[in-house]
């Protein structure tokens, strides 16, 4: 009988490697970065329950656009059984910071296609002549 999903405790880099869709060197790279940190038997890792979610919140805080040092900040400050209310407000804070700097990309980005705009239109009419 194979044991589930929930229930498993170890796992390979080539699981996890499968089933969050990321090349084993990129596991190697959260590890490097001390976003995970697999037990060692002979040459292989193995990850534990604990590495697995972290890897899971890892890959959650990169689709957010947070940076690998917010994302150990805020994975870091979170402990079984305790107050999550501090890690909660330092998410928000977090994530407030990324929407203004996004916000601001993107009224950045709207003035270049404008000023785009305006020499495509200028450069247009010039060859017309």
């Amino acid at each position: 009988m194979q044991v589930e999903e929930k229930e498993r405790t170890e796992f390979s880099i080539s699981e996890l490697s499968r089933e969050f869709e990321i090349t084993p060197r990129a596991i190697r790279f959260y590890e490097d970065q001390g976003l995970i940190s697999p037990r060692r038997v002979g040459q292989r890792r193995v990850y534990a329950t604990r590495d697995r979610t972290r890897l899971k919140l890892t890959l959650r805080g990169k689709r957010l656009g947070l940076s690998l040092s917010e994302i150990r900040e805020l994975i870091d400050m979170y402990e079984p059984g305790r107050d999550e209310r501090p890690q909660l407000e330092r998410f928000l804070a977090v994530l407030e910071s990324h929407r203004a700097s996004l916000l601001q990309q993107r009224t950045d980005i709207e003035a270049q296609l404008s000023e785009i705009q305006t020499f495509e239109k200028r450069v247009r009419k010039q060859l017309k002549r």
